[in-house]
């Protein structure tokens, strides 16, 4: 089943962390840091495989493994434009955001 998703892009923004999504698929994304603050460098991309559940329309919570080791899971809501970002990172912090997710204009 195809989520809405799929092909969109989305602006996150959690406040030390701006982030682009490009939801490939339902298996696969794409994001792109914008602004890293202290956690990662500004430009850096990366193609992930995802898992996505739709929790109800227009929530989801999505999950995947970066080629670092670290691992993040989302619940993101659509419809309020709220995202909650959970990190663990390859060192073993842990990271709990909330902020802010947008959909980009074509």
């Amino acid at each position: 089943m195809k989520s809405n998703l799929t092909g969109n892009r989305y602006i996150m923004d959690v406040g030390v962390l701006k982030t682009e999504l490009y939801f490939e698929t339902d298996e696969s994304m794409v994001f792109t840091i914008i602004d890293g603050g202290s956690l990662t460098e500004n430009g850096y991309s990366e193609h992930v495989e995802t898992t996505v559940a739709e929790i109800r329309p227009q929530v989801y919570m999505i999950a995947w493994k970066e080629l670092s080791g670290a691992t993040v899971t989302h619940v993101e809501d659509h419809e309020n434009g709220i995202i909650y970002s959970n990190a663990t990172l390859p060192d073993g912090s842990f990271y709990t955001m909330k902020g802010t997710i947008k959909p980009l204009s074509p």
